[in-house]
Parts: structure tokens; sequence; C-alpha cells
């Protein structure tokens, strides 16, 4: 390494620490690679990113630092699938050589059984002496004893074999644990959200945020009626319509079930409401064809609760406030927005 280059790298590295002090973004070495990255303008739209959520919520948040850094520096939970997949077929590839030798044994022992039996009728037929009739009993049991063995292995071949898959397993699902996307809507999920708001109400925005809790009304009734996979495809569309509103640093999230949550940073209570007002009516002119019969279905409405954070107080009260929201616009007919601003 050159002096140049070195004394560049070192000029980058003094950069990086203070922006994750000001910026209180912990100091892992993922997080040391995406901001090195950052101050060496090496990645444009890694920059803008950046740029765009300190300018709209004063950090730089935990998803969206793992997020970027999966995007634009490392990808791991693509490392965690490949080398599932690897072990899997190396799994495969031991199984099956293992399983051909075992059948080729198994496949010898019955060729040499095959002929101890038709000497064994000479005994009768030829009257064989002792010690020739001796001669082939312990060869058929030599034959017996080598399939023993090879079939022993073969046990304990796949006892190690499940121990594997068990890891792998776990394996697999530790990396489905950490990723950061629903599986069927391919918004942010629980575990997103619950790193976000943790991060927001640590340092919250200039102007403080918002978060709206959303539920499909009457969705039970829905998917009893018209089956789990109509179901699954209003949780897409409904997912798609929040994504779409999703500017200025809001962020949505599958809570749970039909529920969804956006957390929306700079919005008092009021601004919060104005945006769960939109997003209702959005979904409320969602309308999808029940492809068995053709027909348009478009009683599909949504209620939400509103609560805007209050310095201070703990994340579960806040849930709590804004889910009290939600009962209430429930229990008023659904299909509207609680508090009324």
């Amino acid at each position: 390494m050159s002096k140049e280059i070195f004394a560049l790298s070192s000029g980058y590295l003094k950069k990086v620490v203070p922006l994750l002090m000001k910026y209180q973004v912990p100091a892992t070495p993922p997080n040391y690679a995406l901001w090195y990255t950052y101050v060496a303008n090496a990645d444009n739209e890694l920059s803008k990113k950046i740029d765009e959520s300190i300018k709209e919520t004063g950090t730089l948040s935990p998803t969206l630092s793992e997020e970027l850094y999966n995007t634009h520096v490392a990808d791991e939970k693509v490392k965690d699938v490949d080398e599932f997949q690897r072990g899997l077929q190396a799994l495969a590839l031991e199984m099956g050589n293992t399983m051909e030798d075992t059948l080729k044994d198994t496949a010898t022992f019955q060729n040499t059984l095959d002929k101890t039996f038709s000497q064994l009728a000479r005994v009768g037929e030829e009257a064989l002496s002792m010690e020739e009739t001796v001669a082939v009993v312990r060869k058929a049991v030599k034959g017996s004893n080598e399939l023993r063995q090879s079939t022993n292995f073969f046990k304990s071949q796949l006892a190690d074999a499940q121990k594997e898959i068990s890891r792998l397993k776990e394996t697999l699902q530790q990396a489905n644990d950490d990723a950061l996307h629903d599986a069927l809507t391919g918004i942010y999920n629980r575990r997103a959200f619950d790193t976000e708001l943790e991060t927001l109400a640590a340092k919250p925005p200039p102007k403080g945020f918002s978060l709206l809790l959303c539920d499909l009304d009457h969705f039970k009734s829905f998917n009893d009626t018209y089956g789990h996979l109509m179901g699954d495809q209003v949780l897409k569309l409904t997912a798609k319509r929040l994504s779409d509103y999703c500017r200025d640093g809001i962020n949505a999230y599958r809570y749970g079930g039909e529920e969804f949550a956006l957390l929306v940073p700079n919005r008092a209570l009021s601004g919060g409401c104005r945006v769960a007002e939109t997003i209702r009516a959005t979904i409320d002119k969602l309308a999808i064809k029940d492809k068995k019969t053709g027909k348009k279905l478009d009683n599909i409405s949504v209620s939400i609760g509103v609560a805007e954070y209050e310095k201070g107080e703990s994340i579960r009260n806040l849930i709590s406030r804004a889910d009290a929201q939600l009962y209430e616009a429930k229990n008023l007919g659904r299909n509207r927005v609680m508090p009324v601003t």
C-alpha cells in the first residue's frame, strides 16, 4: 500500500468515528464499513440514502443501517442462504456415496449368500465332509459380518446427517429471523418495526413522530368467505399501497396478521392523522377480482389508530395508546381514523 493510499484511508477513518458519534450509530464493524463507504463517496446511491435519512430523522436507524450494509457492502443474508445450500449439497453427496457403497456391499453379500446356499445344497447331494461344510458356513458368516459393518457405518452416517440437517435448519432459521422484510408482503417485518421504534424513541426526530396502527376490517370473515389465497392477495395489495406512500422518512411494517404499522417522523398528532386518512381512503378504493367467479371484491377497508410520541414515555405505552385509538375506530363502525383532529 502506497503512502498516498494509506493517508487517504486514514483520513476516511478519522471522518467515520465523529459521524458515528454525532448520529449515535453503534461502532460495529458493519457500521464502520458502511460509513467508510459513505465518506469515501464510493457508492452514490448509498450516500444519497444516508443523506435522506439524516435529513428526515436526524440519524441512521439500525434497520436502515443493516439494510444498506447488506445491499451495498456485504449482503450477508445471501451468504447465509448460500452456505445453507452448499451444506445441503455436500450432505446429499456424502449420503449418496455412502448409500451407494452400502448397496454394493449388499449386492456382494447377496451374491455370496446365493453361492453359499448352492454349496450347502451339495452337502446332502455330494456328501461334503465336515471341514468343507464348515468352510462354506464360515464364508457366509464372514460376508454377513462385512455387511453388518457396512450397514452400521451407514446408520452412523444417517445419525450424523440428522445432526447436520438440524444445524443447517437452525442456520436457515436464524437467517430468516434476521431478515428485515416480511416474507409474504415484502415490506418491513415486526423485528424491523421494534428496532426502528426503539431507535426513534431513544432519539426522536426534531419534530417528534407519530405511530399509526392499521387493521383490515372484517378480515377473518373475508378469509372464511373467499379463502386464504384471496386473503393473501389483499395483504399484498394493502402492503403495496402502504409502500407507495412511504416517503419523507415514513416506513411501513407488517405488524402481525392483518395488522400493519407506520412510523411517521416529524409529524405531530394532526399530521399523523392526515397521513392515516389518506391511507384509509386509498385502501378503501382497493378492488380485487375473485379468479374463481370473476367477481370484483370492493369491500376492503381499514381502521387506523394514531398516537403521537410523548417525550419520555415507554414504547409499550405509545403502542397501547395507538391500539386504544384503533379499538375505538373499530367500535365506532370501522373504516375510519381515530382520534378525530
